[in-house]
This record gives C-alpha cells, structure tokens and sequence, in this order.
C-alpha cells in the first residue's frame, strides 16, 4: 500500500513563491547514491535541466531540497531505500509532493553538513543530472584519515629501523614472484647496492618513511571503460590498487594512500591534491584502457608531456581520461581551475625526468608478464599527472575491451603477477634514486 506522503517545514521556511504546473513535468531516470567518508552524493538523472533550491534545518539536523517543474514517480520513491545504514552522513531521506509541481526531499544527517547542489549537462551516457554533495563541515585530511585506518606511522618510529639494501629488497620479494628476476635486473640491483652502501648515513639507518599515493582511475558516477562481458574500469583498478598498497606496505619503510579507497568519484585536481598533502613520494595512477577496435591489446605506462603527444594514441588517450571530471561530475563553480593552471605551469622538466625513469622501470617488469602495447614510456597531458613535486606514472594494466585481456585484468592470479611487477619496478626505481630528505610533517 502506498500513500502521498507531505512534508511539512516551519511556517519560516516555506517558499511563497507558487510555481505553475507544467503541461509535461520533467522525469526522474534514474536515483544514485555514494556513499564515502571524503563526502556522499546523491545524483538524480532526469530528461531535462532541473531548479532546485535548498536550505539547512538545525536542531536537529536536516537538507531540505525543493525541486521544481517534477512531480513524484516510482523512480524518485526508490531514493529512499538506496540510503546505506553505513552512510557517514545520511540518516535517511524523505521524499513528497509538496505541492502541485514540485517535489521536497527531506535529508536526515548524522552530522553538519556542507552540501553543494548542481546541476550536470548530459555527458557519456548520462541525460540531465542534479546533484548534491553533502561533505563534512571539517573536510577529510588525507593524513589524519591515513592514521585512522593505522597506515601512518611517523618517521621516528622507524628511525632506528636499518634499510633493507637493494638485494634485500629483492629476497622481500621472491615469494611472492613466479619467476627468478631478470639477469638485467640482478646487475642493476648489485650496482645499486654497492652505491647505496657509499653513500649511505654513517649511522645506517633509515631518515624517514617513504610514501606512495595509489590512484585508482574512475569511480562513483564515473565508471570508466567497460569489458565485452559486463566488467568495468572502476571496479578492476581499484582491486588491483588495493591489492598492491598490501603489497608494498609488506615492505618495512612503506606507506600508502589511496586517493579512492571505495566506489565513489574523485576528480583528477583533487587526486593529485591529495597526493601533495601526504607528501608523496611517488604517484601511480591506475587504469585499463579500451579502445574501438577490440583487437587493440597490451600494457602501457605514460608520463606527463610539456610539448604535447608522442603519438596520437597518446594524445586520445590523455583527452579520454582528462574528460573524466565530465562523466563523474564536478560543480564548476567550485571547482579550483587557479590550482590547476598553477599545477601546469610549475610541472618542471626535472619532475618529468624523475617520472620516466620510475616509469621505464615499471614498464620493464610488466613487460615480464604481458605483451607491451609500446616498447618504450610514452608522454600526454594527463592532468591527473601535474603533480610538480612528485614523479607521476599513469599505468593502462591492459585493454579491457580486448576479450582476452579483459579475462586476465578480472583473474586473481594475473591481478597478482601484475601487482608484484609494479613492487619490483618501484624498488627498482628507488634502489637507483634513494628518496631526498624531506621535512617532517606537522
């Protein structure tokens, strides 16, 4: 049984102006919710740009949202049941007609609240979008959240910890590779390890943590590329992300963030802003390409470009993924367009050196478990990538539109093997350029 049910606000807070009824009153699609500690969004897909006007209600705490020119359907009834037990900030929502030709939704919030509401064009396969954004009115800090989830320890805790030598490094990592290492790779460690020992601190211990941000591509409204059989890009990336912080955080002087540890959408600015707060050491973003042709296959590692492409692949490439601030959602108005024409203009030549000489690493041991879509690291303008003070790699583990890769990127064992490649490319990099000092963080 159903029944209309009517919301009502105090007599304050209700809006005098009346809003004729429409002939054809805009329909409601599609309801999504994502939930996460950074913030929650609520999307509404419709087939036309909505008006919606919000305020705030204390005491307790509530987002009242009025929208016009729609009337209640099925569609936008389901809300109600899409909100998580677990959400941080949505109790529970409550939808009505609150008079002819507009509808209210009542948010009950757990907490304060500071909510962005907007509207999205259509983009991808989405129609009209409404969005709201609920964050914390003290927004997530990347390191205190780092410390919550017991991934940050502070550099004195290790400070009488004694580095693992290159070679040592390589015997962390045996039980967990299938095959012994490159011949290449064994001079190169050797070598590494007899410079590391000149010019190690006279007291041989360790100077501070190194850090790794993990950026799983896509999330949330943004679902990235999809395989023949139903995968998609979001979901495989952030497994094999979550798979390699396990791996690299075996190691004793190695710590990472995430800048998504969950299904929900970060935009590329606030990626690389995320990696810049923990002070990074490194920055490996994660996808899986797709291309038209699903015979396209093999890995790729890509690194920023000041001069533009190396190839028109490249360059696709780098449109496709910058253009996922589009599909996945961000409210232009508050979007920081200063910090990323700031982030472009300081992206240095030594940052860009630094990210292809971790990146030929990386390339190297993934070229041991699966064909290479290109022998050598190639350059775009991927804006997640600009990050001036931290050598960026963006990772394609292999084309999910090709069949046959799609399988091995949705296999344990292959998501392993490729994870276990990227560890020993980074130790790799390290063994060969030891990480510069750096002031402890406050």
């Amino acid at each position: 049984m159903s029944r209309r049910t009517v919301l009502k606000a105090g007599a304050t807070l209700l809006l005098s102006v009346t809003v004729p009824l429409r002939a054809n009153a805009a329909q409601i699609l599609a309801v999504r919710v994502w939930p996460a500690d950074d913030y929650t969004r609520v999307t509404l897909e419709n087939d036309t740009d909505l008006k919606a006007t919000h305020f705030i209600v204390k005491d307790p705490e509530r987002m009242v949202v009025d929208i016009e020119g729609l009337e209640l359907n099925p569609t936008l009834k389901s809300l109600v049941a899409k909100i998580q037990s677990n959400d941080p900030y949505i109790k529970q929502v409550r939808v009505g007609q609150n008079r002819p030709n507009v509808v209210r939704l009542v948010f009950d919030l757990k907490e304060e609240v500071k909510p962005q509401v907007f509207t999205l064009p259509p983009a991808g396969n989405y129609k009209h979008r409404l969005i709201f954004d609920l964050y914390p009115v003290k927004a997530v800090d990347p390191i205190a959240a780092m410390i919550e989830k017991g991934d940050w320890s502070g550099d004195e805790k290790v400070a009488n910890v004694t580095p693992a030598t290159p070679k040592e490094q390589l015997e962390q990592l045996k039980p967990d590779l299938k095959a012994e290492p490159r011949e290449e790779l064994k001079t190169e460690l050797k070598t590494a390890d007899a410079q590391s020992k000149a010019k190690a601190d006279p007291s041989g211990k360790i100077v501070r943590m190194i850090t790794i941000a993990l950026d799983p591509g896509h999330g949330g409204e943004d679902p990235g590329a999809s395989g023949k059989n139903g995968s998609r890009e979001k979901d495989i990336v952030l497994a094999i992300a979550k798979r390699l912080k396990g791996k690299l955080e075996e190691q004793s002087n190695i710590r990472v963030m995430l800048t998504r540890d969950g299904d929900y959408f970060v935009p590329l600015g606030t990626r690389v802003d995320k990696a810049r707060k923990v002070q990074a050491d490194l920055f490996v973003s994660i996808h899986a390409d797709a291309f038209v042709q699903p015979t396209a296959r093999g890995s790729s590692v890509f690194v920023l470009s000041e001069k533009g492409a190396t190839s028109s692949a490249a360059r696709w490439l780098a449109d496709k993924e910058n253009s996922a601030d589009n599909i996945g959602g961000v409210n232009v108005k508050n979007h920081d367009k200063q910090l990323a024409s700031v982030l472009l203009d300081l992206s240095t030549t030594a940052q860009i050196n630094d990210s292809m000489k971790l990146g030929r690493s990386v390339l190297g041991e993934i070229g041991g478990i699966n064909r290479l879509h290109k022998g050598s690291v190639e350059q775009a303008g991927f804006a997640v990538l600009k990050a001036p003070d931290i050598p960026s790699i963006l990772i394609e583990t292999a084309f999910i539109s090709n069949p046959e890769e799609e399988a091995k990127l949705l296999d344990d064992a292959y998501q392993n093997k490729l994870a276990d490649a990227i560890v020993t490319g980074i130790r790799r990099y390290f063994a060969k350029n030891p990480p510069l000092a750096k002031n402890r963080l406050t």
